[in-house]
């Protein structure tokens, strides 16, 4: 079971980036996906999640409404389109993985990709 997370990278204040997570030796329609971040010397916080079916999708406050989760069954993929990007944007952020259910606890996840790192220029 592998997640692969990838698309980071450098960009300005108010730029965009899209972040991919590729997943392989799983049943992806069955997992709950998620993102979280980890800033420098913060804890790991949650960023948003998406039900199996893509039909619910929750954000956390500081990127509502600038970002946008999305997966593709099909292809094993999720995305996070990050819009507006700001300089407490930057973080490595990482794709997880639940069996069945969606979750703001990144406890609940037992699957874990390597990270990707964004950083948000001033």
């Amino acid at each position: 079971v592998q997640l692969q997370a990838s698309g980071g990278g450098l960009v300005q204040t108010g730029g965009s980036l899209r972040l991919t997570c590729a997943a392989s030796g799983l049943t992806f329609r069955l997992y709950a996906m998620a993102w979280f971040r980890q800033a420098p010397g913060k804890e790991r916080e949650f960023v948003s999640t998406i039900k199996r079916s893509g039909s619910l999708t929750n954000y956390g406050d500081s990127v509502k409404g600038r970002f946008t989760i999305s997966r593709d069954n099909a292809k094993n993929m999720v995305y996070l389109q990050m819009n507006s990007l700001k300089p407490e944007d930057t973080a490595v952020y990482y794709c997880a993985a639940r069996y069945y259910g969606a979750s703001y606890n990144q406890n609940d996840y037992s699957l874990w990709g390597q990270g990707t790192l964004v950083t948000v220029s001033s």
